[in-house]
C-alpha cells in the first residue's frame, strides 16, 4: 500500500509518499508560501537532490496540485498513476474530546473536524482545506484523520480540567488538550523497546522540544498529563510563544499598553518566548552564540527555558510515581545538545550522569546518560509521518 501523508497548515503544505510494505519514503516535499508571493515547492524522490522551484501558489488545491504532478512526472516521478496512491493520511491538529483515536473521514467527520474549527481557529481550517483538495483530486483514495490530541485523550479529569467554573467545559469544551501527539506517542514506544520494557508497565517522559515545545507523562502506554493545554500557548516557554503565565497579566497589559484582548494574545503568541525574554531571536542557535558572547538576555532565555523544562520533568516523575526514562525529541531536543546539558542540570538529582560520549549526538537515536544511572536519558529523532502513516494503513486494512 501507497499512502500519502499531507500535513498542511494555514500557508503551507508538507508532504511524503509512503511504501508502506517497506515503511520506505519514495517522495517527500513541501509548499511554502501559499496564497503570498514568492510561494515555492520542494520535491526530493527517494535519496535523489531536492528539487525547488519558486512561483506563486494561489491555493492549497493547487499546491496538491503541483505536488501530484511532480510524484507522476515521466521524469522525475515515481509512480506512473495517481490511482498508486490507495490512501491519504491528513494531519488534523484538533479533535476536541470528539476523537479519541484516527478515523477514517467521511462526511460526518467533515462536519466534526469543522465544529473544531473554534478550538483551533489557526490549524483546523487549513487541515480541512487539504482534506477538501484531496477529495476533489484523488476522489478514488480513502483518507484518515490522524489527530494531534487523540493521543491525550486518556489523561484523567483531575489533569484535564481547569480551576476554573465547571460549567465552562460542560457547555464549552473548556479544558486540556494537549498537542503533538503523534510525537508523543512514537517516541514513547520506540523507548520503550530500545528499554526492552514493555509499553503497559512503564514510565516515560518525552519532551518534544522545539519552536513549539511540549512535555508528556507516559504511563502504561497512555498519556496521563501533558504541558500543552486547551491551545498550544499553555506549558513550556517556547519559541515565540510565552508559555504559562499569570493570566491577569492579560488584562494588565491590555489596560496599560491600550491594546484589546487579541493584541495581547498575539504578543504571547508571536512575540513572546527566548524570542520575547532576549529581545533577539528564537533560534537558539543564535541564542547560545550571543550568551558565549555576553549576552546576558540570551543567557537568561537559555536559562528559563531549560529551567521550565526541568520542573516539568520534576512534576510528572511526581505523578508518575517515578520513571524509567527521559526522552528528547524534535529540532531543539534532537540536535541542541547545549540546551540539553543545561536541562541535565535539574535532572541530575534523579541519580542520572551525563555520558560525555553521547551528549552532543545530533539528529539519531543515542542513550544520553551512563550505564549506571538511575534513569535512561535519551535521544529519539521523532517519526510523525511515519506514525500517521502506519495508522493510515491500519485503518484500511
Amino acid at each position: 500500500m501507497k499512502v500519502l501523508v499531507i500535513n498542511c497548515g494555514s500557508s503551507s503544505l508538507k508532504y511524503q509518499l509512503m511504501d508502506m510494505e517497506t515503511e520506505v519514503v519514495i517522495a517527500k516535499g513541501n509548499c511554502e508560501r501559499i496564497g503570498m508571493l514568492n510561494g515555492s515547492i520542494s520535491y526530493q524522490a527517494g535519496n535523489n537532490e531536492k528539487i525547488i522551484v519558486t512561483l506563486d501558489i494561489p491555493n492549497h488545491k493547487e499546491a496538491l496540485t503541483l505536488i501530484l504532478d511532480k510524484l507522476i512526472d515521466s521524469n522525475t516521478g515515481v509512480i506512473n498513476s495517481l490511482e498508486e496512491i490507495e490512501a491519504v493520511g491528513h494531519r488534523v491538529v484538533h479533535g476536541g474530546e470528539k476523537f479519541t483515536s484516527s478515523v477514517i473521514i467521511t462526511d460526518d467527520v467533515i462536519q466534526d473536524i469543522e465544529c473544531c474549527c473554534k478550538l483551533a481557529p489557526l490549524h483546523n481550517p487549513a487541515n480541512l482545506m487539504g482534506i477538501n483538495a484531496c477529495k476533489k483530486l484523488i476522489p478514488n483514495a480513502k483518507m484518515a484523520a490522524i489527530f494531534d490530541t487523540a493521543f491525550h485523550q486518556t489523561m484523567p479529569e483531575k489533569a484535564y480540567i481547569y480551576g476554573i467554573p465547571y460549567k465552562y467545559y460542560e457547555k464549552y469544551a473548556v479544558r486540556r488538550y494537549g498537542f503533538h501527539g503523534t510525537s508523543h506517542k512514537y517516541v514513547s514506544r520506540r523507548a520503550a523497546q530500545i528499554l526492552g520494557k514493555d509499553i503497559s508497565s512503564s514510565k516515560i517522559i518525552v519532551c518534544h522540544l522545539g519552536n513549539g515545545s511540549s512535555i508528556c507523562a507516559v504511563k502504561d502506554g497512555k498519556s496521563i498529563d501533558t504541558s500543552m493545554g486547551f491551545t498550544p500557548l499553555e506549558g513550556l516557554i517556547m519559541g515565540t510563544r510565552s508559555g504559562d503565565i499569570d493570566p491577569a497579566i492579560l488584562q494588565y497589559i491590555a489596560e496599560i499598553e491600550q491594546i484589546n484582548i487579541d493584541e495581547v494574545v498575539d504578543i504571547l503568541n508571536k512575540h513572546s518566548g527566548v524570542k520575547g525574554i532576549s529581545d533577539l531571536s528564537s533560534d537558539f542557535r543564535d541564542l547560545v552564540d550571543s550568551a558565549e558572547m555576553g549576552n546576558e538576555l540570551a543567557e537568561l532565555a537559555l536559562d528559563a527555558y531549560a529551567y521550565r523544562v526541568g520542573k516539568y520533568i520534576g512534576s510528572y516523575v511526581a505523578v508518575m510515581g517515578g520513571v524509567d526514562a527521559i526522552v528528547f525529541t524534535a529540532g531543539i531536543g534532537e540536535k541542541d545538545a547545549d540546551t540539553r546539558i543545561r536541562i541535565f542540570e535539574y535532572i541530575k538529582y534523579l541519580g542520572i550522569s551525563i555520558n560525555n560520549e553521547t551528549i552532543r549526538t545530533r539528529g539519531k537515536e543515542a542513550i544520553l546518560s551512563t550505564p549506571d544511572s538511575n534513569v535512561c536519558v535519551m535521544t529519539i529523532p521523532t517519526e510523525e509521518e511515519l506514525t500517521i502513516a502506519r495508522e493510515t494503513r491500519d485503518l484500511f486494512l
